[in-house]
């Protein structure tokens, strides 16, 4: 895996006119902030050695490299989930690749079901921390030399960050949520007692990825910001059907809000 990694980076490495400190991966009905990316490349997965291919709607699957707000990143349009029937170590490969190119900033967004009372359809949550309830750990297995063989996660997500996104939407006028995002393997949608339970055990929103990419990231000693756009409700009396277009609709309509927050918060890290 490790040599896998060095060959894609190296790839990589030659398609890149400057050297971005941040990344960010772009999630479900999320994609249309690219647009906002004044883009130098766009590599499609399909032609990146090792690469894994995304297979769900709306993540178009390529790799972006441009500014935003001024600002050289890599932008991951569209991810890998375990649910797809990749193995942890596939769906983190492309953090420990960011790792070789030289990322010590990731900015994760995701869309996630929301159980806080308190929220709406709509919401943007910043993830203060999380639970892992993944089956594996992508972490298991021979350790990586980025990182200790028991790595604290005290502070998976950064707070200095967190401090800078509450700044920001108090100068955009941008109304925000805090909260905890648990982490499920998929592909289902949970059940009411599910989103009894998960919300009993202190998750405020829960999705099917984002916790893997994270926990990699934190080994790799890379600073973190999470975002989840809650596009349904549930944990209530009247758990509602939901759908994966409905989740994209209600992603698309955050947008404008959560394209602001990234560029103001960009121009700080």
């Amino acid at each position: 895996m490790y040599t896998k990694i060095q060959e894609t980076a190296a790839f990589i490495n030659q398609k890149l006119s400057a050297k971005p400190k941040t990344a960010i991966i772009l999630g479900s009905g999320l994609g249309n902030l690219s647009s906002f990316i004044d883009k130098s490349c766009e590599i499609p997965y399909s032609e990146i050695p090792n690469m894994p291919v995304s297979t769900v709607e709306g993540h178009a699957g390529k790799l972006i490299f441009g500014k935003l707000a001024g600002v050289d990143i890599i932008a991951m349009d569209g991810r890998f989930h375990y649910y797809e029937g990749y193995s942890m170590k596939e769906v983190t490969f492309p953090i420990r690749v960011m790792y070789k190119l030289g990322i010590k900033n990731l900015i994760v967004s995701n869309a996630a079901g929301g159980m806080n009372p308190a929220f709406s359809v709509g919401d943007i949550m910043v993830i203060t921390d999380h639970i892992n309830s993944f089956p594996e750990n992508p972490l298991r297995g021979k350790n990586f030399p980025t990182g200790p063989r028991f790595p604290s996660m005290h502070e998976a997500y950064d707070h200095e960050f967190i401090r800078l996104v509450d700044e920001a939407a108090k100068r955009l006028d941008i109304s925000i949520q805090h909260g905890v995002y648990v982490g499920t393997a998929g592909p289902t949608y949970e059940t009411p007692a599910e989103y009894r339970m998960f919300r009993g055990w202190g998750a405020d929103a829960v999705g099917m990825s984002t916790v893997p990419e994270v926990i990699v990231a934190v080994h790799c000693g890379i600073r973190v910001l999470g975002f989840s756009i809650i596009t349904d409700l549930g944990g209530y009396e009247n758990v509602k059907e939901v759908s994966h277009e409905e989740v994209q609709e209600a992603a698309t309509a955050a947008q404008p809000r959560m394209t602001a927050l990234i560029k103001e918060v960009l121009k700080q890290i």
